[in-house]
């Protein structure tokens, strides 16, 4: 073999050698940490289930880092969402955990100084909420029909613009129960403690909070009675939420059926279905900020899929929250969810008019 022939054969296998660790990639969240950013305050219902999704979300992940939460909140889960989308770093390090965003953007787009619609999201969890109200309500709450008579009703809030709020104000609107809105409670914890008060008397909980703070305590010494739920409706069908089973609580579109007789008409009922579908389809989204390398986003949802079949998990969520959450997670999610965030400019106009009829 020539001098120049040896020369070429030992610069092909170093090139190779040099090229192993590249074929042989480590994975991206090797040796980082990671932060799933929750934008509700500590020891609300949001808070809570995500931090027990953080435990176990973290062995899912590939290259196992360190996981930690950090609380984000204000202005109805947006100051979190829009941190995310703003200020947040964008190398993957940092994964959003947001309740609320999906409506709270399609109602409001205005309100985003970056577009939700641009971040990568990585997967989403319907959800419900129970609605409930205080016994002592005048002339008394003995039964749900029993808010057909509510008098000097005062209901709670988080803040005026979110789907919570509007959901709120909607069913009893749609009822025809007169009442008051006090608004900018910041959370459902406040939101409970306001009730406890007697300062507000009717409120809407995720079905683990209600599971967990109410039904437990204010239901059981006979405070609060449940009245109906949101059910899950795909623009053709209502169905009812898993995390439901077990309570004997009615969805509100049957509730309505009876105490009336017939089934909701009107722009507030169309804005009502446009919310519970936004707000229980996609409760619960689970984004990176816009930009994040596809690497992190194809982990990050690998992990989600994962973490949907792993058992200790179900009885950990079950133990905590009541329910075993289910995640919707696939390769056509981003497109999926962006796809949703729209809805029709009438409802739009409506609600907007809405919000300010009830500031």
């Amino acid at each position: 073999m020539s001098a120049s022939r040896r020369v070429a054969v030992l610069l092909g296998l170093c090139l190779c050698a040099a090229a192993g660790p590249a074929l042989a990639q480590e994975p991206f969240y090797k040796g980082k940490r990671l932060t799933v950013l929750v934008n509700f305050d500590a020891g609300s219902a949001t808070d809570i289930e995500g931090r027990v999704f953080a435990r176990h979300f973290a062995k899912h992940i590939d290259g196992q880092p360190q996981v930690i939460v950090q609380n984000v909140a204000g202005a109805g889960g947006n100051n979190g969402t829009q941190y995310l989308g703003e200020v947040a770093p964008k190398d993957g390090t940092t994964f959003g955990y947001l309740t609320g965003s999906a409506w709270n953007f399609a109602s409001q787009p205005q309100l985003f100084r970056a577009d939700f619609r641009d971040y990568e999201f990585i997967g989403f969890q319907g959800g419900t909420v129970v609605y409930y109200v205080r016994t002592d309500v005048p002339p008394g709450i003995k039964q749900p029909a029993d808010i057909l008579k509510a008098q000097g009703l005062v209901s709670g809030g988080i803040a005026a613009t979110t789907g919570r709020d509007l959901a709120i104000r909607l069913v009893l609107d749609i009822l025809g129960v007169p009442f008051r809105h006090v608004s900018g409670y910041r959370s459902g914890e406040r939101v409970r403690l306001a009730l406890q008060r007697s300062e507000v008397h009717f409120y809407a909980d995720t079905t683990p909070g209600y599971r967990g703070s109410v039904e437990p305590t204010l239901v059981k010494e006979g405070s609060v009675i449940p009245l109906f739920v949101d059910p899950m409706w795909d623009g053709r069908t209502f169905t009812n939420s898993k995390q439901v089973e077990g309570l004997p609580i009615e969805p509100y579109q049957d509730f309505y059926k009876r105490v009336k007789g017939s089934t909701p008409t009107g722009v507030k009922w169309e804005s009502y279905l446009s919310l519970v579908t936004l707000n229980g389809t996609m409760q619960r989204l689970f984004a990176l900020p816009p930009g994040a390398p596809p690497a992190a986003v194809a982990a990050l949802r690998a992990a989600l899929i994962r973490l949907g079949n792993d058992r200790a998990y179900a009885e950990d969520a079950v133990k905590t929250m009541g329910y075993v959450p289910e995640y919707e997670a696939g390769p056509d999610t981003h497109q999926t969810v962006r796809a949703a965030l729209t809805v029709r400019p009438e409802v739009r106009s409506f609600v907007a008019e809405y919000i300010k009829a009830g500031n």
